[in-house]
């Protein structure tokens, strides 16, 4: 039915009212922009105040529009990047962290270590204040010259707990049978659906990566602390400790409210008593461009960020869901650094549990292809294992934490069969078929001999074929050892190191360092770091996030996410199963770690 011209005129009244208003909304943030780029006054001898706490992304793409209003970035890159700019600075003298809860994991926990342990070197002191903590907010606190406590507060380090999740139970329950297969004796991830209890092999796995970060904590603690183990491990057993008994213990230097450390840093600065701390917000050293500071100059280099879950096509960064890897993206950028004249190296930083083994494959292309050209270093994350392992594995030097999660060689893929359920929902399944094996992947029915005969052949050929003779020719092993250390074992960043799958320690720094070495460019001038792919920009992320000009289907989306995110933590973690079965489902071979691992 045509529309009428009084709805059309409304129309574009609307429409042209609308954009008036976004024009408006854009010129007062870029004013607000205007006003920021001119730079914080940083006066002599301040103190920049950093925070630690909540969710920690490994990164948030810059946009200057959100930031014009005010939008936080809480990522790791950009704490570090402020950690980086203040050593240099001659104004800031001293950092003080606010140590709150936080779901940054071990590896990053490392990684901000390091960042501060640098900080250091220039001779300016670095304070952690906290009001509640557990092991891994005080094993960071442990890297500062001096750990505070409020009186009220408690510390809670009282060793550490992995939890397992399975679902087997349920699926009983409701008469659907996972028919998987995996390739590997520690390929885990699918004992979720599977089992009802950790394997044997899971145990091992588990109880190895808890001895080596309970190990490194123990250590860490008594270095800094002034202790032998022995003592750490007994301080542990006997924890969780108010802010009084942690100094009691020597776990904390003093007990005091917050102004007091303030008092404190005073002191250490040189200020009179009737002289106010000049502190500088992190929101506001944020505004100082690394430029101002010589930092991020010279030749460039390429930083491309992969996190989350590896899957094909586009990757997102929306501001309504867990970022995720595409490999449409991934390829993309990989092709535009490779074939940019200007850069010189690229790093690729990678905070992935896995996914997809095609899209891990096509990302894997790219970056050989990539390597002809260029040098090509991985920075791994907290988690860069399976799928994450396998674009890895070609580069030409891969860089880890202690604590990074890694290795998890193997794949696993199959389908739920959903026959109970559907009797016990009345549902009624028919099949007409042409083809001797066209009901491979009916949702009804087991597979028979013949079909499990052939889809084993599949997984197997993707893991014996192609994962560990790629794995082996980047790692400069035989195809027997990779095998070994394949199988699906998770390894901490430190074993992977022992067993050549890792070649150093360190952060995204250390990368960068070694991308320069590889490209021989002088180690002590700066470079610039060229994110890759382009960070989109506030309103594409907000009103066009894959790219897709249905506006349907955009608005259904963003509806499912913010309901999505709406609900408790453990039904989207059963949603995310359920999202796992679907993908097996329609036959995707996944190349992905037991995620649900979770080290507390």
């Amino acid at each position: 039915m045509a529309m009428s011209w009084t709805r059309k005129i409304v129309l574009i009244v609307v429409g042209v009212l609308l954009g008036c208003f976004l024009l408006l909304l854009l010129a007062v943030a870029l004013f607000i922009s205007a006003l920021r780029n001119s730079g914080p006054k940083i006066h002599d001898n301040s103190v920049l105040v950093l925070n630690i706490k909540g969710s920690m992304p490994d990164y948030v793409p810059e946009d200057p529009f959100a930031r014009a209003l005010g939008a936080e970035d809480n990522s790791l890159t950009n704490l570090l990047w402020q950690i980086r700019k203040a050593k240099v600075d001659n104004r800031v003298k001293a950092i003080l962290l606010d140590i709150d809860f936080s779901s940054a994991g071990w590896g990053q926990a490392d990684e901000i270590r390091d960042a501060i342990a640098d900080f250091r070197t220039s001779g300016k002191p670095v304070y952690a204040f906290m009001l509640l903590g557990s092991n891994k907010e005080y094993y960071i606190a442990t890297a500062c010259d001096r750990v505070y406590m409020s009186p009220s507060g408690n510390l809670f380090t009282f060793g550490l707990a992995a939890e397992a999740m399975f679902v087997r139970g349920s699926l009983d329950k409701l008469g659907i049978y996972p028919e998987v297969f995996k390739i590997g004796k520690y390929k885990n991830a699918p004992d979720m659906f599977t089992e009802k209890k950790m394997t044997d092999a899971q145990r091992e796995v588990i109880n190895s990566m808890l001895d080596d970060i309970y190990g490194r904590l123990v250590n860490k603690i008594a270095e800094t602390r002034k202790k032998n183990a022995d003592e750490v491990r007994a301080i542990i057993d006997n924890a969780p400790y108010t802010a009084t008994q942690a100094k009691e213990v020597g776990l904390i230097d003093d007990v005091k409210y917050r102004d007091e450390v303030e008092n404190e840093l005073k002191k250490r600065l040189g200020y009179k008593d009737d002289e106010k701390l000049q502190i500088v917000k992190a929101s506001e050293y944020r505004e100082i461009k690394p430029e101002s500071l010589n930092l991020n100059k010279g030749e460039k280099v390429a930083i491309i960020y992969a996190s989350g879950a590896i899957g094909l096509g586009s990757s997102d960064d929306s501001p309504f869901g867990e970022q995720s890897v595409g490999s449409d993206t991934m390829v993309k950028a990989l092709n535009t650094a490779r074939d940019d004249k200007g850069i010189k190296a690229i790093v690729i930083r990678i905070d992935s549990p896995g996914g997809s083994a095609f899209a891990s494959d096509e990302i894997w292309h790219a970056i050989e292809n990539a390597k002809a050209k260029k040098p090509v270093v991985v920075s791994m994350g907290d988690v860069a294992a399976s799928g994450g392992y396998y674009i890895a594995c070609n580069a030409n030097k891969i860089i880890a934490e202690p604590s990074t999660i890694t290795g998890s060689i193997g794949i696993f893929a199959g389908k739920p069969v959903m026959r109970g359920f559907y009797d016990w929902l009345g549902v009624t399944n028919e099949y007409v078929m042409r083809g001797k094996n066209a009901g491979m992947f009916r949702e009804t029915e087991k597979f028979t001999d013949e079909e499990r005969a052939k889809f084993q052949d599949i997984i197997s050929r993707a893991y014996y074929d192609e994962f560990v003779p790629k794995v082996a020719k980047g790692r400069n092993k035989t195809v027997e050892e990779v095998d070994s250390l394949g199988q699906g074992r998770v390894w901490m960043g430190s074993q992977a190191k022992e067993r050549g799958l890792v070649d150093e320690f360190g952060g995204l720094e250390h990368a960068i360092a070694v991308a320069k070495r590889l490209a021989n460019l002088p180690a002590d001038k700066e470079v610039r770091r060229v994110i890759l792919p382009y960070p989109r920009s506030f309103f594409e992320r907000l009103f066009n996030q894959q790219g897709d000009d249905d506006e349907d289907a955009r608005l259904k989306l963003q509806q499912q996410r913010a309901v999505f995110q709406a609900l408790p933590e453990e039904v989207r973690r059963a949603f995310q199963y359920a999202a796992m079965l679907d993908k097996m489902r329609q036959g995707d071979a996944l190349a992905i770690m037991p995620f649900e691992v979770r080290i507390k």
